[in-house]
């Protein structure tokens, strides 16, 4: 399992927008190939700023089966516009 964690700064003033947007976005990574779960956490000191993990079987399930996949093309749609700056994508593997 890999889990994928992703520092999000949302536009000021779009908060609730981006929230009722990845409600929608859910359902589309949720489909993909290797997907295993995911969690979007909103900040409790920093307005805008939200914490996104997702679970994936393998590596490639997202870098290479998400990311190439029409779902994600729509995920993007949804919500890239929301983010300043874009956000830094890394991985992470359980060692324990």
């Amino acid at each position: 399992m890999i889990l994928e964690a992703v520092m999000l700064n949302v536009k000021p003033n779009l908060e609730n927008d981006f929230e009722s947007a990845f409600q929608q976005a859910s359902s589309i990574v949720a489909s993909i190939d290797g997907y295993l779960s995911h969690e979007l956490h909103r900040c409790l000191e920093v307005q805008g700023k939200y914490l996104l993990l997702i679970r994936w079987k393998t590596l490639e399930a997202h870098t290479i089966g998400c990311r190439n996949s029409i779902e994600y093309q729509q995920w993007k749609k949804l919500l890239h516009h929301f983010y300043e700056p874009f956000p830094i994508v890394e991985h992470f593997e359980n060692i324990f």
